[in-house]
């Protein structure tokens, strides 16, 4: 394990938000109740998902084994979020310490720098996301199968039944559901997902029925067939016939599924009080940003209340967002200086950038972190959230943090086999140079795995599991899940508590924004501080597990979506 020490003054008082300690600060949402349970348990993000790993826990199944059940009724009930047409990152604590896995789909190996190029000309975002060639190679299948392989204790085929029979007896249509189809309309129109979700025209509604038969029988030939009928069998045909269809093709081709592998990485890990918090490193940009997030604000020295905790939280983010755009990519293509970024002595210096009364000016350079190689230009490329995030547990203390996601909301809007393709390739940035003609750390190449947020989070207290978080919401997930965890680990708050926190969001983007909801005068206070303020919804959806000091388990789900947290 990858291990950086963080020396981190006390903080005392809240950074942001409303807690116990103080109830003048800024509102956010009324949590639901903190779950308790004594032997297994699962935050998911739909009650059903929920529903399913808690039930397989009580057959006998491990935290591996449930988490895969939950994955799939997902994919059937929260389809636009994520599923077997997409990937995941994973972070796994079992009885030989911790891992993580690297399931972040791949470009095809046909791909060049210019994969967003169409006549010689930069397509734009929106252009780009429903054509064939926003989809890499799905990864989430083959991570279930290293997952049960190595902790499974019920049988592959038992772990689709619940799947299976939700898909093809169907279910009731969500509010969240139905909302989004609603507001994608325009979107989904004229392309594969249509006839799913606008049959005859019309968006489903919530209360609606929904059955995917050809889901149902995608997973019937998963059950029976293993991962093989998925990369190289009728199933990664289907895929490839969806990616090569349409007026903008894509060129994933049999050999790129083939050739995809799960990679076991080190995690990175940082000391924060008497926590390690380890997250997932490179290619995702998760583990470092919260880590920086984290360390940036516990250096200024004691975070004080209200706006000036709200400001120290944003000029944190500033940095590290900075420092994110400019260094963190694929791994193995690029030199990611994962030690320097969370050097002690480095973040020390970033902190003295912080101006404690006023708001920095202008966007934030990146630093120059020790031990890194070389020069990339920053990408400063958007993300979309099409994500979701579970935190399982069971009775052995196998532990799993695990973020799912197809990219933007419905992925790439092409099916195939009942099931959507993502569109994780629009995460690489359109331009493989900039205006200096110097590369981009996050370019488009063959083979390569696109930058991302994912931020799955175990924390450790004396080398034990104490906390399992993650999110979904696109580039803004490390503010959301460092938010998360200052709220637990620096003021005690509860998993409910700290996940209904009003959030603050910065992201080196010249402005801060406010959760909606949260107080005027909060805006107000910023303002006079020189910082341009404004409101939106900051729709995060993190799910927590605490493991108290007597062993039981604590559980949170964010009030934003339909997560709840089950266990016995």
């Amino acid at each position: 394990m990858i291990r950086f020490a963080l020396a981190l003054c006390l903080l005392a008082s809240p950074v942001f938000g409303q807690s116990r300690a103080n109830p003048e600060a800024a509102s956010g949402w009324t949590p639901k109740e903190d779950v308790t349970a004594e032997r297994h348990m699962i935050v998911a993000a739909n009650p059903l998902a929920s529903a399913a790993g808690l039930d397989v826990m009580r057959a006998g199944g491990s935290a591996a084994d449930a988490t895969i059940a939950a994955l799939l009724v997902l994919n059937v009930v929260e389809p636009q979020s994520s599923g077997i047409g997409g990937g995941a990152f994973a972070l796994v604590h079992g009885p030989d310490g911790l891992t993580s896995f690297d399931a972040r789909e791949t470009a095809p190996m046909a791909a060049t720098p210019e994969l967003f190029f169409r006549n010689g000309e930069k397509m734009g975002w929106l252009e780009a996301v429903p054509t064939g060639r926003s989809v890499g190679v799905p990864g989430l299948v083959k991570l279930m199968a290293e997952l049960h392989e190595r902790h499974g204790r019920l049988p592959w085929p038992a772990l689709f039944q619940p799947a299976i029979q939700i898909a093809e007896q169907g279910f009731p249509v969500s509010r969240r559901l139905a909302g989004l189809v609603a507001g994608y309309q325009d979107w989904l129109a004229d392309t594969d997902a249509a006839r799913l979700f606008l049959p005859g025209g019309v968006p489903i509604a919530e209360g609606d029925l929904l059955r995917n038969r050809a889901f149902a029988w995608s997973l019937r030939r998963l059950a029976l067939s293993g991962p093989e009928i998925f990369y190289n069998g009728a199933l990664a045909q289907d895929m490839i016939r969806s990616v090569g269809s349409g007026e903008i093709p894509g060129q994933l081709a049999i050999e790129d599924f083939t050739r995809y592998e799960v990679i076991e990485r080190r995690p990175a890990c940082m000391t924060y009080f008497a926590f390690e918090v380890c997250g997932m490193g490179p290619p995702s940009s998760g583990a470092t940003t919260v880590g920086q997030i984290l360390g940036l604000v516990a250096a200024t020295g004691e975070a004080p209340l209200g706006a000036d905790g709200a400001h120290l939280f944003a000029e944190a983010s500033r940095l590290a967002y900075a420092d994110r755009a400019a260094y963190l990519g694929d791994p193995d293509f690029v030199d990611v200086p994962v030690k320097g970024l969370l050097d002690p002595i480095y973040l020390a210096e970033r902190a003295a950038l912080i101006p404690l009364d006023t708001a920095s000016d202008g966007q934030a350079k990146a630093g120059d972190p020790p031990w890194h190689e070389g020069h990339w230009a920053p990408d400063h490329s958007p993300t979309s959230p099409g994500t979701t995030h579970l935190s399982v547990i069971d009775q052995q203390g196998l532990a799993i943090s695990l973020t799912a996601s197809i990219e933007t909301a419905f992925g790439s809007k092409r099916m195939a086999g009942g099931f959507l393709l993502n569109n994780q390739l629009t995460d690489f940035s359109f331009s493989p140079v900039d205006e200096t003609g110097t590369p981009i750390v996050n370019a488009p190449a063959a083979g390569k795995r696109p930058r991302s947020s994912m931020a799955p989070t175990i924390v450790l207290r004396d080398g034990e599991v104490f906390l399992l978080a993650g999110s979904p919401g696109g580039s803004r997930i490390p503010e959301y899940v460092a938010g998360s965890l200052i709220s637990i680990l620096s003021h005690g708050m509860t998993p409910a508590e700290a996940v209904a926190q009003g959030h603050i969001s910065h992201r080196n983007r010249g402005k801060v924004v406010l959760e909606e909801g949260m107080s005027a005068e909060l805006a107000q206070a910023l303002e006079l501080k020189g910082h341009t303020v404004e409101f939106s919804s900051l729709t995060s959806g993190l799910h927590l597990i605490e493991v108290m000091e007597d062993g039981t388990l604590l559980g949170g789900a964010d009030p934003r979506r339909e997560g709840v947290a089950l266990g016995d």
